[in-house]
């Protein structure tokens, strides 16, 4: 088992998660996956600066997609901050947030052809190889493209490629073309259904893949020694996600399907003191990993035994960010 930290660097400053990066790796944590979203401090110099100020952890986007950016300008910054790192980069990468894409006047059309075709050019571009017209590329046909002025990765270490995934058709996708997933789930009922597609891709590959494929659960962790502090810090995550959810999950969970309407209503009208009253354990169960160090533990060990061999700690981490990581490092890591 690894373990990740998350961190939006949108309600904290860039210099705050680099402090926060410095302390998660002193309490053993492997990776430090930085979100990517166009309305928040970019991820790209955020990163640049923890690989600077870090020795150890492992770090990359959390997620890139390739609508906002192409594959050539995320390939240059991989290597760019494997460079930086000595080699610890990870790229996390999926189709893109299909909400906010219509805002930037971004159609967001074929998400999984375009992300494989994106893909496949990252790596060839990474692995130093000038990308020629094929004829046979909907999206990115590159035509004589080349990194010329980077550091590539060594040939026997390439960087890792993470496919941030949740439906069936982006699970398989993660199994055919990644070396791990970022699933963003906290109970192992969705990991029931997510690993078996991830495997079934991977052994379509070659049977010995899923053996060494890294299965990331990108949960929603609140921790606290007062399990009503943790659990309060979750809820405005548990509900947004509540509201995100088709039926299908969200029966999966045995939610109330007229409370979540309620839930997602208030939202919509801001009204966080309704949706607080809304958001009661069985959201808070389903969605996220929250309550004191014993019960954070009991969930991680759970998420481990359904085949999770990442755990992410995502946002909102706990009433305190800096206690949080603290008692991550000490009760679970």
């Amino acid at each position: 088992m690894s373990y990740g930290i998350e961190f939006v660097p949108g309600n904290i400053t860039v210099k705050q998660v680099v402090n926060y990066c410095k302390l998660a790796e002193q309490k053993d944590i492997d990776f430090a996956w930085i979100t990517n979203h166009y309305n928040n401090r970019h991820c790209y110099p955020t990163l640049a600066a923890i690989a600077e100020a870090t020795d150890s952890i492992k770090m990359g986007p959390g997620i890139m997609n390739t609508f906002t950016d192409t594959p050539a300008a995320i390939a240059s910054f991989m290597c760019t901050l494997n460079e930086i790192s000595d080699g610890r980069a990870v790229l996390g990468i999926g189709p893109g947030d299909l909400s906010t894409l219509p805002k930037l006047a971004i159609e967001a059309s074929k998400p999984v052809a375009r992300l494989k075709e994106g893909v496949q050019q990252i790596k060839a571009l990474c692995a130093g190889e000038e990308v020629k017209k094929t004829g046979d590329m909907e999206f990115f046909d590159y035509d004589g493209a080349k990194l010329t002025g980077v550091t590539l990765p060594a040939k026997k270490k390439q960087i890792p490629v993470y496919i941030g995934a949740q439906g069936p058709k982006m699970l398989a996708l993660a199994g055919e073309i990644g070396q791990g997933a970022l699933i963003n789930a906290s109970n192992p009922k969705d990991f029931a259904i997510a690993i078996p597609l991830i495997k079934e891709a991977c052994d379509a590959v070659d049977e010995k893949k899923f053996k060494k494929f890294d299965v990331g659960a990108y949960t929603a962790m609140s921790i606290d020694q007062s399990e009503k502090k943790a659990r309060n810090a979750a809820k405005i995550v548990a509900a947004f996600i509540a509201a995100g959810s088709p039926p299908p999950l969200l029966e999966r969970h045995g939610l109330d399907l007229d409370n979540v309407g309620k839930i997602k209503d208030a939202l919509s009208r801001f009204d966080f003191g309704a949706v607080g009253g809304l958001v009661g354990d069985a959201e808070i169960d389903a969605f996220t990993i929250a309550g004191t160090p014993e019960m954070v533990k009991e969930k991680c060990e759970d998420l481990t035994a359904s085949g999770v061999t990442q755990i992410i700690f995502g946002s909102p981490l706990g009433p305190d960010m800096t206690n949080s990581i603290r008692l991550l490092g000490k009760y679970i890591i």
